[in-house]
């Protein structure tokens, strides 16, 4: 057996035994020192050093039906744009002194519920969730048994739990109104699955300024994946059709990044042949060989403010609902011509 194995096989009631005193003066040197003599706390404090005891504070919580941690499920833990949202959660969750469970469905509906069977088991105190699957009637039960829950990154359509997002629709309408004002008219949007509410927002946000222009035209490509390697199929099956766009809206910036890399590798001059356009505004953006414009999400602000209304509703289950629509911003940089 490891040391570590030992260690973690150490009781209370070992320490109680090795340091000859009650199971409860051990809980009180644990839980409330200040009960105990100074001579008693000092020896048994050293027994606990010598045995390597470590408390397991998950399972006294769980005992009393409570757990100080927060659960948050995102749809990819790969996308900057969702780290940059749960460090935005971290940081304000350590100033309150609860700790962060991270998980990642990967747009998939089964192991969204994986995980949420997984922070019902833990009695996580909260639970912030981007969600993939029709996950209302879980939300129900959990909030049902005490767990607060909060919506990121996505408004609910209904009045039952606070949410933070984005105006999706004003931000596909930044993206092609932008590209429309450069000039361009033949704009294609390259995302999905098209069922996500985002890809489905930002469709609609721009193909409502493309029908403010005449002669303006936009396609829409779906992918299976929000990711680089989605972006470059997808421009690929693009480009490699008769009508060509002359810009591409991308869904988010990892689909833009690989849209940028499969038109500079098959020989399109960027933007002069085509502009592109991602979203979120990760830092990757800039960074690009060729910097992309982009529409920014405020990040950290989300994750901070989310994390805001999951904390109230925390303190008391009671509290008003809050649908918070946070504004996107237009960047541009060398992609699209600035």
């Amino acid at each position: 057996m490891s040391i570590s194995d030992a260690q973690r096989s150490v009781s209370v009631k070992d320490v109680a035994s090795a340091a000859g005193v009650s199971v409860g003066t051990v809980s009180n040197v644990l839980n409330r020192p200040e009960k105990v003599s100074p001579a008693t706390l000092e020896h048994v404090q050293q027994v606990i050093a010598e045995l390597g005891f470590v408390r397991n504070d998950a399972a006294r919580q769980l005992r009393a039906g409570t757990n100080r941690a927060v659960g948050m499920v995102v749809l990819d833990v790969r996308n900057p744009f969702f780290t940059d949202v749960a460090r935005g959660v971290e940081l304000r969750l350590g100033a309150h002194g609860r700790p962060l469970i991270l998980g990642s469905s990967g747009q998939d509906a089964q192991r969204e519920s994986t995980y949420l069977d997984l922070f019902e088991e833990q009695r996580v105190s909260g639970l912030l969730i981007t969600p993939v699957g029709k996950v209302l009637p879980r939300l129900r039960r959990l909030r049902e048994r005490g767990t607060a829950v909060v919506v990121v990154d996505r408004r609910t359509g209904s009045r039952e739990f606070s949410s933070v997002a984005v105006d999706d629709l004003r931000g596909g309408r930044l993206a092609a109104g932008h590209l429309l004002d450069s000039g361009r008219r033949h704009l294609a949007l390259i995302g999905g699955p098209r069922g996500l509410s985002q890809v489905k927002h930002r469709l609609r946000g721009a193909q409502e300024a493309v029908d403010a222009v005449d002669g303006a035209r936009l396609d829409f490509v779906e992918t299976a994946a929000m990711d680089a390697a989605a972006g470059r199929e997808g421009a690929e099956r693009l480009m490699s059709g008769a009508h060509r766009p002359d810009a591409i809206f991308a869904a988010n910036d990892l689909i833009a990044l690989g849209v940028l890399q499969a038109l500079t590798l098959a020989g399109f001059r960027v933007p002069d042949d085509v502009a592109i356009l991602g979203y979120d505004d990760i830092d990757f953006a800039a960074s690009a060989a060729i910097p992309l414009s982009s529409i920014r999400q405020p990040r950290a602000e989300m994750g901070a403010v989310a994390t805001d209304l999951l904390l109230a509703a925390i303190e008391d289950p009671g509290v008003q609902v809050r649908d918070i629509v946070l504004e996107p911003e237009l960047v541009v940089r060398r992609s699209t011509g600035g």
